[in-house]
C-alpha cells in the first residue's frame, strides 16, 4: 500500500507570462492558463483519484477545479500550501527587484531559507508550513492516488526535501506551469519521486521540446 501524490503546478497567469514574482498575490489565470488546466485533465481523465486538495489562492483552485471535475471531486483548500510570501516583492520583475533591493536580493539568492525577504517570510518558513500539509495529506490517505495542486515554490520545497536536497538550491529545480509531478509515499520518510515537470499534455499548445517527453502513467506503477 501507497499514498501517490499528484502534485501539479497551477495554469500560467498574466503575470507568469509578464515575469513577475506572484508569491501570495491572488492573481487568477489566464485564458492561457484555463487552456493548460484542461489539457492536464484530459491527460488524467483515466485515473482514479481519492482526494483532491489546492492551496486556496485562485491560481491554484481554479486549476484544481478544473482537474477534479472529470473526477466529480470537491476541491478541498488548504492555505498552507501557498507559494512564498515575496513582500514587497510581489509584483515586480528581477530586474526590478535587482534594482531596488540589490543587497536583499543578493543575500536571498546565497541563502533564501534563512533570508526574510521584506514583508514576506523565509524559505524556511514556507518548506515548515507545505510538509506539515503534504504529512497530514499522506496521512489521510494511506493508498491510492491524490491530487495536490500547488505553487512553483512550494512544490520545488516538497520535491528538494524528499531527496534530500540543500534547499538553498531549490531553485534550480524547473517547474512549469500546469506540469504534472508525482511522488510516491509507501512510508511517509520513503517518498519516492517518480515524475518530474512532466508536460507531454502541453505539446499542442508549446510545442516539441517544452518539458519532457510523454511518460505513460500505467509505467509508473511501483514495481
Amino acid at each position: 500500500m501507497s499514498c501517490k501524490v499528484y502534485l501539479i503546478r497551477h495554469g500560467e497567469t498574466s503575470w507568469n507570462s509578464l515575469m513577475k514574482f506572484q508569491g501570495q498575490t491572488d492573481i487568477p489565470l489566464s485564458d492561457q492558463g484555463r487552456r493548460q488546466a484542461e489539457l492536464l485533465s484530459r491527460r488524467l481523465a483515466g485515473e482514479k483519484f481519492t482526494a483532491c486538495y489546492a492551496s486556496d489562492l485562485v491560481r491554484a483552485y481554479e486549476t484544481a477545479k478544473i482537474v477534479a471535475a472529470r473526477h466529480t471531486l470537491a476541491v478541498q483548500k488548504i492555505p498552507s500550501l501557498r507559494e512564498l510570501n515575496f513582500g514587497v516583492w510581489e509584483g515586480l520583475t528581477a530586474a526590478d527587484i535587482k534594482k531596488s533591493y540589490r543587497e536583499e536580493v543578493k543575500q536571498w539568492w546565497k541563502s533564501p531559507l534563512t533570508t526574510r525577504i521584506p514583508g514576506g517570510e523565509t524559505l524556511a518558513e514556507m518548506v515548515t508550513r507545505a510538509m506539515a500539509a503534504l504529512k497530514t495529506i499522506v496521512g489521510s490517505h494511506r493508498e491510492g492516488n491524490v491530487l495536490v495542486v500547488s505553487h512553483g515554490g512550494a512544490i520545488r520545497s516538497i520535491v528538494g526535501s524528499v531527496l534530500g536536497m540543500d534547499l538553498n538550491q531549490y531553485w534550480r529545480l524547473k517547474l512549469d506551469n500546469a506540469s504534472l509531478n508525482i511522488v510516491d509515499f509507501p512510508e511517509w520518510e520513503k517518498g519516492i519521486l517518480m515524475l518530474f515537470n512532466d508536460c507531454a499534455h502541453l505539446l499542442d499548445l508549446c510545442g516539441e521540446g517544452h518539458g519532457t517527453r510523454p511518460v505513460p502513467l500505467s509505467a509508473l506503477a511501483a514495481d
